[in-house]
């Protein structure tokens, strides 16, 4: 299902990771897809690279992806090896490397103000501008201040993944009479009009071990992104807006007309503080159904039963915008960025070759993968549910990553998720939020 590139046996990648050095490298045998061939990749991406003689250099890069998820990687820098003469190693955890994949800005943030990175340049940032939907997004989310201070793009983000999702039983939600909402305002009075039916419209699970409340603090990002402009959102991630400020007590308000209103959701509050995100969904495909939609990013299809089709009992739509707010299609998710850390003629090779189709579609056609690249063949995606997303991340008018996680950790995985279990539970978003504030404070 999976393969990878390039040059050296299995043997001398070994000697290499013993010695402390690079862990592996590709071999011609790691290419999935014979270049050339299939009819759904822009090959032709290739014939600039293929001009290129790399011979003896080596590029070593940090990067997370093992098992099933590392052959993909092998296969696709295999390419770029065959193309260009090149060797790219993995590096062993702690050694020096070329290029890193950080698996969000704050890590890469940190080692840009030290001093750890090169700059991509205004030639790199102008083309994520032009050939990202949303491309001002991630111009500004690859963006760290140097070790002067001053701003600098560093970051080409690949490989992301959507929060922005509704999940639901098509034949349900057309047995109960209603159409997929395609407004925030239609999916309010959707939930009203089931309410009034006698149906609960929502399953909503807070309950996550020692994560418990996380999936509360994705919901209260994405409705700051629906009724507050992205800079707001940057605002109130780095607090410079407090979250005692009316327009973050207003998001957790409206979190809370969907999972405290005991109409909407079954127990109400105290229910959802108490239901196991992993069983929530569950209520989605029961005869009659406990609830009509569920609002989760598309992992949880891990704990769908094991007896339903995607497509045909299951399915999901894109958390909509409201249209009065008028602030576009703003979209949640997360997303790894690769960053320069040694500079080279090669590594540059490399990270251009990261920005063509080719080495997306490479990807996408093997597994779970979604690109802001408008520049795909859609076709290329393995499954029908991902070329839908890929849909909704390329519709994007803003990408902004998860609030939580960008936030220090004492909040954004402490006092965030505790004050959401106590919201739901019956406090006031007043209350909810100034202690999360006082939290912040102490920290400074």
């Amino acid at each position: 299902m999976r393969r990878f590139t390039s040059l050296p046996t299995l043997v001398s990648a070994l000697s290499l990771s013993l010695s402390g050095g690079a862990v592996f490298a590709q071999s011609a045998e790691d290419i999935v897809f014979p270049i050339g061939e299939d009819p759904r990749f822009n090959w032709a991406d290739l014939e600039r690279f293929e001009a290129m003689d790399l011979s003896g250099e080596e590029i070593t890069i940090q990067a997370p992806w093992r098992g099933p998820d590392g052959d993909i990687a092998k296969g696709v820098l295999a390419t770029f090896e065959a193309a260009t003469g090149a060797d790219v190693f993995y590096a062993d955890p702690g050694s020096p490397s070329n290029l890193a994949a950080f698996p969000q800005p704050g890590p890469a943030a940190d080692r840009a103000a030290q001093g750890g990175l090169a700059p991509l340049g205004d030639e790199m940032r102008d083309w994520v501008r032009e050939n990202y939907a949303a491309g001002q997004s991630w111009v500004d989310l690859g963006t760290f201040p140097d070790e002067n201070g001053d701003p600098q793009f560093y970051g080409l983000f690949y490989n992301v993944t959507l929060k922005s999702l509704v999940w639901y039983s098509p034949e349900n939600l057309e047995d109960a009479g209603y159409d997929v909402p395609e407004t925030m305002e239609d999916l309010i009075a959707v939930s009203d009009a089931l309410a009034t039916d006698g149906e609960y419209p929502w399953c909503i699970g807070l309950s996550s071990g020692n994560t418990t409340g996380w999936p509360a603090t994705d919901w209260i990002e994405d409705i700051m992104l629906r009724t507050q402009p992205p800079e707001v959102y940057d605002a109130w991630v780095t607090n410079e807006i407090p979250f005692t400020d009316p327009r973050v007590i207003n998001a957790i308000e409206i979190f809370g007309m969907f999972a405290r209103n005991p109409d909407w959701v079954e127990g109400g509050g105290t229910a959802v503080a108490a239901m196991d995100l992993q069983d929530s969904v569950a209520g989605l495909f029961t005869s009659p159904p406990r609830c009509y939609f569920h609002r989760q990013s598309n992992f949880i299809l891990t704990f769908f039963p094991e007896d339903i089709e995607l497509g045909l009992d299951a399915d999901f739509f894109y958390l909509p915008a409201y249209t009065s707010e008028d602030l576009g299609t703003p979209v949640l998710g997360t997303g790894r960025l690769w960053a320069i850390t040694n500079d080279s003629k090669g590594t540059r090779a490399l990270l251009d070759f990261m920005t063509t189709p080719l080495a997306h579609e490479l990807w996408m056609a093997q597994t779970v993968f979604l690109t802001p690249h408008l520049g795909v063949n859609p076709d290329a995606y393995a499954y029908d549910t991902l070329r839908r997303q890929g849909e909704i991340l390329q519709a994007a008018t803003t990408f902004r990553l998860d609030a939580s996680d960008r936030m220090p950790e004492a909040i954004g995985a402490g006092a965030l998720r505790t004050g959401m279990i106590d919201y739901v539970g019956g406090e006031s978003a007043e209350d909810v939020a100034e202690a999360i504030q006082q939290t912040w404070d102490a920290l400074r």
